[in-house]
């Protein structure tokens, strides 16, 4: 996968998240198909880019058990 330009990428936390955690995963689409996921507590540290379909399957997997 080529390497994504994050500075425009819109970033959201779990509605389940409150307001004032800070400790949370924040996840963005990106182009070409993918999703990018960083730690709240650094958002301008690094972020894992992974396929759309994977991310949709971890999304499932966990949601389901």
């Amino acid at each position: 996968m080529s390497a994504q330009d994050l500075s425009r990428a819109t970033w959201r936390k779990s509605s389940r998240s409150g307001a004032s955690d800070s400790n949370c995963v924040e996840v963005a689409a990106l182009a070409e198909s993918a999703i990018g996921v960083r730690d709240s507590k650094d958002p301008y540290g690094p972020a894992l880019i992974f396929p759309a379909s994977a991310w949709a399957t971890f999304v499932t997997t966990v949601t389901t058990r």
